[in-house]
């Protein structure tokens, strides 16, 4: 096996290792191990986790099962492998991850439709315990989502819904699902600084442009690990963790932000946080048309540079021009309206 090692600045442990024929259980259980690992595959036997004493010590004890399995292995720390680089390690871990975020959105969707009408207490009592076991699997693949992939905000605000509705049902059963808000915007976002986390994508894109065009024209974006940041006084978090605008329900942060802002009756800023809805959490709740051209327009710009400030720029152009073709449609259909009155 031929390992091409570069120079990068990530550094990654990896395992290499080859197993007997018999007993068959031991290549499923060091699989189901990898996986729990939140291991990737760069190569065939080959697995990658990122650089840590935890992962060392994860690797080392997977190691020694499968030396008294029969097999062989080996951990090595490196750069990269086979001519890789670390955006695109990184990307594979982020796909695993948002994979298994896609799965867990998929139920929790589920669970949501079983509550919208009034359930009975038996129906309720078993959501909680679908919720709690939603819950611990989200908690488990967020332990193993080294990188944050983009799923995460999604599925965590799927399950803020749920405990809303759940709460919701319990004290003054309300028929309806109700939309998490935490109320409008504060009056004093003006020249703020902006931070969301790193690798900005369609939502966080969108969103920058839409708090630069229509709630703060002086705003500045900074851009953080999705983990173990503290926020300075006076900046405003959107899009990640725990952050004052982010995905509420099955609403994408672009979604929440309109609300807040009262922009809801601005029909080309609807029909744009459709678009952005059914591109980042993969739904396709409103099937729009334009959906599939805009993702590639923005998997374009993302592919082409890493520069989170690059990519805000260059979005900002696709959804300004975006936004003026929705206006131009209305204004067009309008003038055709009074034409025939």
């Amino acid at each position: 096996m031929e390992l091409h090692v570069s120079i990068s600045g990530e550094r990654w442990l990896m395992l290499v290792h080859q197993l007997p024929p018999k007993p068959a259980y031991l290549r499923v259980k060091i699989w189901r191990r990898l996986q729990g690992l939140g291991a990737v595959s760069v190569k065939n036997s080959v697995y990658v986790l990122p650089a840590s004493t935890e992962a060392q010590e994860d690797f080392e004890w997977l190691l020694r099962e499968i030396h008294e399995g029969g097999g062989e292995a080996l951990v090595c720390d490196a750069r990269i492998v086979d001519g890789m680089t670390d955006q695109e390690v990184r990307a594979l871990f982020d796909q695993a991850r948002d994979a298994e975020y896609q799965e867990i959105a998929k139920e929790t969707r589920e669970l949501a439709t079983d509550l919208k009408r009034k359930p009975s207490e038996e129906v309720r009592s078993g959501a909680k315990n679908r919720l709690a076991k939603l819950r611990a699997r989200f908690a488990q693949v967020h332990a193993i989502d080294f990188f944050s992939a983009n799923g995460r905000e999604a599925v965590d605000g799927l399950l803020k819904g749920i405990e809303a509705r759940l709460q919701e049902l319990d004290t003054s059963a309300e028929e309806t699902m109700p939309v998490a808000s935490s109320g409008k915007l504060p009056s004093d976002l003006k020249n703020r600084i902006w931070v969301t986390r790193t690798g900005v994508h369609v939502d966080r894109i969108g969103s920058a442009w839409l708090i630069r065009r229509f709630i703060d024209p002086e705003a500045r974006f900074k851009f953080v690990p999705a983990k173990g940041y503290t926020p300075n006084p006076g900046e405003v978090r959107f899009d990640m963790f725990e952050a004052e605008f982010t995905h509420e329900g099955d609403r994408c942060t672009f979604e929440v932000l309109i609300a807040r802002a009262g922009l809801e009756k601005d029909a080309a800023l609807s029909a744009i946080a459709e678009i952005v809805h059914d591109i980042d959490l993969k739904d396709s709740k409103f099937g729009r048309a334009e959906a599939e051209g805009i993702k590639t327009l923005i998997a374009g710009i993302c592919n082409g540079t890493h520069d989170d400030q690059e990519r805000l720029a260059r979005g900002a152009v696709v959804f300004e021009d975006l936004y003026r073709s929705f206006e131009h449609k209305r204004r067009r259909r309008s003038t055709g309206r009074h034409q025939q009155a």
